[in-house]
């Protein structure tokens, strides 16, 4: 379904991602992807992972909390408050890792050493191209640099992979 990947993918210095893709499905399509909990857990999580929750209060303040389950059954649980809700243009969030409750934990509690904040920004933005094509662009700030940072960068990767099969699917 990814028509290309722009070569701006990138892990900068300033512990910041920044992804963009260039997504053959309509804006509004690509936005409900991000914000309906039944079309996420097709794709929600990185390659080989699955997400058997997904809950959302879709609203300015609301929080939402997620289960990325891998392939050896450990769950791992992020939560956070949906800043900015502009659809279908813009997605802002925070996010930390969660217990099941939704309680934040550090990273640790789920044996990731070394810098991490507690907290963390996604924003999604989401641009209508020529033919119901979508450019997204997904940047998520405040994460560690290193070995970390490359695994969070791979499993974004592989989760935006996920999201365009999953669109893909929806046009058969």
């Amino acid at each position: 379904m990814a028509e290309k990947r722009n070569d701006s993918d990138t892990l900068s210095a300033n512990r910041e991602i920044t992804l963009t893709r260039i997504i053959d499905a309509p804006r509004e399509l690509v936005f409900k992807a991000w914000t309906n909990p039944e079309m996420m857990s097709k794709w929600w999580g990185p390659k080989s992972f699955t997400a058997p929750t997904i809950k959302m209060d879709l609203r300015v303040g609301g929080k939402y909390l997620f289960c990325m389950r891998s392939p050896e059954g450990r769950d791992y649980w992020t939560t956070g408050v949906y800043k900015e809700i502009n659809p279908p243009e813009r997605l802002v969030c925070t996010d930390n890792f969660a217990d099941e409750n939704g309680n934040i934990v550090p990273a640790s509690a789920y044996g990731f050493d070394g810098e991490w904040p507690e907290l963390s920004i996604i924003t999604v933005t989401f641009e209508n191209l020529d033919d119901n094509k979508t450019k997204m662009t997904l940047r998520h700030e405040g994460l560690p640099t290193g070995e970390h940072g490359e695994m969070a960068k791979a499993g974004w990767t592989t989760t935006l992979e996920k999201l365009e099969e999953s669109l893909a699917e929806l046009k058969k």
